[in-house]
């Protein structure tokens, strides 16, 4: 009989090109699913909470799928990762995608339809020398910030507002473009920004552009009074840049509605 089975998954998203599975492109959903259907010895199809672009990371991906699995629920996950580390080259290869955690759900559960909301993190590295080895993980910003300037900015953007001026150009329409962001909270950590960003719902790039007007703020070229006009405005050339996608973190989903109050 099949269960209904949801994965927690954490990824390197710099060697894929996002979460969602493209002919001829290595995808981490693609790449997930190639390996779960060689393991499961028939076809797996994963329904993915977030589809994330290209070099955007996860810490807590979650991933749905239905298949008559016998492994015990308690063992999944380590039998999962061994088939991924596996299938990479070399003898000390480690794999890019790891499943977190596994647990059977019930038949109606789904891993994006039911989600209630989620927490993003994107990553800052704001010094004028960067580490190399950082280049695929954070955004590096070598002039100074003014982080007072950008948590003010930051507090006029938490609340349930229209953000059509934080949605990428050219998006697919939707039937509403108002979202509520529960916290955005301006991490540092000497060199180390982090902005954390919870909300029910995130249009197209909008963290990412959420997080370019906040480094626009801090290098002084937006004030953060504008954010109220930006949101009145549903334009999105008022609003800042849209930062890179490699400092980008998925890093919770949420399925209780408490849990986005916390």
């Amino acid at each position: 009989m099949d269960k209904n089975i949801l994965l927690k998954i954490a990824y390197d998203g710099a060697g894929f090109h996002g979460w969602q599975r493209q002919p001829d492109k290595r995808t981490v959903q693609g790449h997930l699913e190639t390996v779960l259907s060689r393991l499961f010895k028939t076809e797996i199809l994963l329904n993915g909470t977030s589809r994330t672009d290209a070099g955007v990371h996860a810490l807590g991906q979650q991933a749905s799928f239905k298949a008559d699995v016998n492994i015990p629920i308690e063992k999944l996950a380590r039998v999962v990762n061994n088939a991924l580390c596996g299938c990479e080259k070399g003898s000390f290869a480690i794999s890019p995608v790891r499943i977190v955690e596994a647990e059977e759900k019930p038949p109606e559960f789904h891993a994006r339809f039911d989600a209630k909301g989620k927490t993003y993190i994107y990553k800052i590295n704001n010094t004028e020398m960067i580490d190399i080895f950082q280049r695929n993980y954070v955004y590096h910003v070598a002039e100074p910030l003014d982080t007072d300037a950008m948590r003010q900015a930051a507090k006029l953007l938490t609340g349930t507002h229209d953000f059509k001026s934080f949605e990428a150009s050219g998006s697919t329409p939707r039937e509403s473009t108002v979202r509520t962001i529960y916290r955005m909270d301006l991490l540092q950590d000497g060199d180390m920004l982090e902005l954390h960003v919870t909300g029910d719902g995130f249009l197209y790039n909008m963290v990412r552009i959420l997080t370019g007007t906040l480094v626009d703020v801090g290098r002084d070229k937006l004030r953060p009074q504008q954010m109220t006009d930006i949101l009145a405005a549903k334009d999105r050339q008022t609003a800042g840049h849209t930062a890179p996608p490699f400092g980008l973190y998925l890093a919770k989903v949420y399925y209780e509605e408490g849990e986005l109050y916390g």
